[in-house]
């Protein structure tokens, strides 16, 4: 069975939302307050705080309270194992496809002759 990851799962679940998404393209621009992240979405604040603990828990955003206002910040070291995971599938995927390309091209050759 192969090796899982339980991070890299909590990681995927977090990207697999795309109002989270949203909010993390936000936050790439720099801290945002949780009113300005809510905005947007037109979803009221208890959802919004529900995708907030979701993405906190995957690692991918910090938040931090000055008086009434929360601001979320973004973690890009967080996205480091999904890069890495997509890098060894790019790998992985590519060296099957070449050899499935070889065989082709060498069973056609075959078939010319």
């Amino acid at each position: 069975m192969a090796k899982h990851d339980p991070a890299l799962s909590l990681l995927f679940h977090a990207l697999a939302d795309p109002t989270r998404r949203s909010m993390l393209t936000a936050l790439a621009e720099g801290p945002v307050s949780v009113t300005d992240l809510a905005e947007p979405t037109g979803l009221r604040l208890p959802t919004v705080m529900r995708h907030l603990s979701v993405l906190k828990e995957a690692g991918l955003i910090t938040t931090a309270k000055d008086g009434r206002v929360r601001t979320c910040a973004i973690v890009p070291e967080a996205f480091e194992p999904a890069r890495t995971w997509l890098e060894q599938q790019e790998a992985l995927w590519g060296a099957r496809l070449d050899r499935l390309d070889a065989f082709v091209m060498q069973t056609m050759k075959g078939r010319e002759t």
